[in-house]
């Protein structure tokens, strides 16, 4: 039986069914695992389908492409560390924003040649240009923050909002002229102008942003990629470009929430690089000191504790401590002791960054609680244990009305009996801003690596601890 374009629709329509289904299992720990089988199901359906298409007149570069990508993506799945995924997400939303840039000069050039030009498909093929090479540069900047190529630190200069406003008003009024006229020149201009936008809308932001800059590029990319699919006549990439990109728009807002800012002010007024002004409550802080303890301290505390609450961070993402943890609370739980993990949702370096490496330890979904959960507990808690997180514990967001995170929401850890934090340094969060939980009077430091704290935490309480 030929493959028809009825068979191709019913094909594209399983997949898109099967997106949603996989987008779903992806808004909990206990499904996800499920949701990207279907998905990866719907993708295969997809690609198969199209394969099949009658617009499909030769194999040999698609069969050479699929061939190079998949020997590429299992050896990048095989070597990459979770500490490096928020890059590697980053770099991925980088080739979908160049895919969409190729496609539409392509069908531009195709359709030049064959006569087939008009307004609308002119406009379709300005959306998926600008909105893909936005997406383009502005994702490889974000990928040189997170990898540390580039300072984390917002790159800020006189006139700068000036410049990205005429940049962008630049870019419309070539893309309408393309889009009027089907100039090849106005093309080119207004892709050169597109990638410049990306550079200087990223470039500004620090690095305490960044969670929700991931976000907002996964957004972008699901768009560059629904208006591709309307220059390719291509139903099934409409609907996954949509799926997309307002799945990574609703993320953003939930961020952009949780951080208690708006868009609009992450985008134009990023921060990270300072840490405050020098007579700021963290200043006077510092003047305090801070108390130093040793793992036998904290051992002798959790070990009779009621309750013990663990906050992960980046810290724990770097020093892959989360298989020691796992360790940690068992051992605390066969002395009676109940353990849970508290999750900011701006955590790590991308949305979910601490859950899937909790995840990947085997911790029990239901010891894992969101902000919103776990914050009345804190207070009846006996013992917290901060592992390597920072920004999101720091009083400074509610004490401090000169910090740049002022009024953010935070994991109230400090009201706790005790809190024990794990650092490797003084240094403050990738924000920029001094933590003022350090310098609490129930608060202790323990330096060092991550892991190896851990470890020797279980090391003692193998031994009977006291």
């Amino acid at each position: 039986m030929d493959f028809t374009v009825n068979h191709q629709a019913l094909a594209y329509l399983v997949s898109a069914i099967l997106f949603i289904f996989g987008l779903k299992g992806l808004t909990h720990p206990s499904t996800a695992r499920r949701g990207n089988f279907y998905a990866m199901l719907g993708m295969l359906i997809a690609i198969v389908a199209t394969l099949l298409g009658r617009d499909v007149q030769s194999y040999g570069f698609i069969v050479a492409g699929i061939a190079g990508g998949a020997v590429i993506g299992v050896i990048v799945a095989l070597r990459i560390q979770m500490t490096a995924m928020p890059q590697l997400v980053a770099a991925l939303h980088s080739f979908v924003g160049l895919a969409a840039v190729l496609v539409g000069i392509g069908t531009f050039l195709h359709k030049q040649d064959a006569g087939l030009l008009n307004a609308v498909l002119m406009g379709e093929i300005s959306a998926g240009v600008v909105i893909g090479a936005i997406t383009f540069t502005g994702s490889i900047i974000a990928f040189g923050k997170l990898q540390g190529l580039l300072s984390g630190a917002p790159v800020k200069f006189r006139g700068q909002h000036l410049l990205n406003a005429l940049l962008a008003l630049a870019t419309i009024g070539l893309a309408v002229h393309f889009a009027m006229t089907g100039s090849l020149l106005s093309l080119l201009l207004m892709t050169l102008l597109a990638f410049t936008l990306g550079v200087t809308l990223i470039i500004p932001i620090g690095g305490a942003d960044m969670p929700v800059i991931i976000s907002m590029l996964n957004s972008y990319s699901g768009w560059a990629a629904a208006a591709t699919g309307f220059t390719l006549h291509n139903d099934l990439l409409i609907i996954v470009g949509a799926l997309v990109g307002c799945s990574g728009a609703i993320l953003s807002f939930i961020m952009c929430k949780a951080m208690n800012r708006s868009i609009l002010n992450v985008i134009f007024g990023g921060f990270g690089s300072s840490s405050g002004a020098g007579d700021s409550a963290g200043a006077q802080a510092a003047e305090k000191g801070v108390k130093s303890a040793a793992v036998e301290d904290a051992v002798y505390w959790m070990e009779d504790a009621g309750k013990v609450i663990i906050v992960p961070g980046y810290g724990m993402a770097v020093a892959q401590a989360q298989h020691s943890l796992k360790e940690l609370m068992e051992l605390l739980e066969a002395r009676g002791v109940e353990v849970k993990f508290a999750i900011h949702p701006v955590a790590g370096r991308m949305p979910g960054h601490m859950n899937v490496l909790l995840a990947e330890a085997d911790i029990p979904y239901d010891r894992v609680l969101e902000m919103d959960e776990i914050n009345p507990e804190f207070p009846s808690t006996d013992v917290v244990l901060v592992v390597g997180a920072n920004d999101v514990v720091n009083p400074a967001a509610k004490e401090d009305k000169t910090s740049p995170i002022y009024g953010m929401p935070i994991l109230d850890a400090g009201r706790a009996r005790q809190v024990y934090f794990l650092k490797r340094s003084m240094r403050p969060g990738y924000s920029g801003v001094d933590n003022l939980l350090f310098y609490q009077d129930n608060t202790s430091l323990i330096f060092g690596d991550a892991k190896e704290t851990i470890d020797g935490m279980n090391s003692a309480l193998k031994g009977g601890g006291h």
